[in-house]
């Protein structure tokens, strides 16, 4: 609704397949890739980090601790790098990933927009905030340099 307040976008949901894992999501993104020419917009919303359990330890405005801000940095890194095999193998790679991700679910989504995309796709990073220190968002723009008319209207001259 804050992207486009007019809500005249057609929406629909794509459900995630939790233990098919990260390759079949970014498979799945590739195979949607051709809708872009449709003047389809793909959107894919997860979490940068999510483990609710840590969630009540810190106060609202906390800074993010040493484990999420280093997770964060990785993840913006080795997205705008476009450094997909870093991504498939995050699990064991990123920095305090099972800490930040203890399951895979709202990571999930990245792969579908990073196969979606294209290997051509350039990533720009539009927002980046943390909430409770552990909540951290980030909004990234995968794009090629084609934008269908929805995107136009939402992103306007970013």
């Amino acid at each position: 609704m804050l992207i486009n307040p007019d809500a005249d976008i057609p929406v629909t949901q794509l459900s995630l397949q939790p233990h098919l894992g990260a390759a079949h999501h970014l498979y799945l993104g590739q195979a949607l890739a051709p809708l872009r020419q449709s003047d389809v917009l793909i959107v894919a919303s997860g979490a940068a980090m999510h483990n609710l359990r840590m969630f009540g330890a810190y106060p609202f405005e906390a800074s993010p601790p040493e484990w999420v801000a280093q997770f964060d940095e990785w993840l913006t890194e080795t997205v705008t790098h476009q450094r997909v095999d870093d991504l498939l193998g995050g699990q064991r790679t990123a920095p305090h990933a099972a800490q930040n991700h203890p399951s895979e679910e709202h990571f999930l989504p990245l792969f579908v927009a990073m196969g979606a995309g294209g290997a051509e796709a350039k990533a720009t990073q539009l927002h980046s905030s943390f909430t409770y220190g552990v909540l951290a968002c980030q909004l990234l723009h995968l794009h090629n340099g084609f934008r269908c008319e929805h995107t136009r209207r939402s992103l306007g001259s970013l």
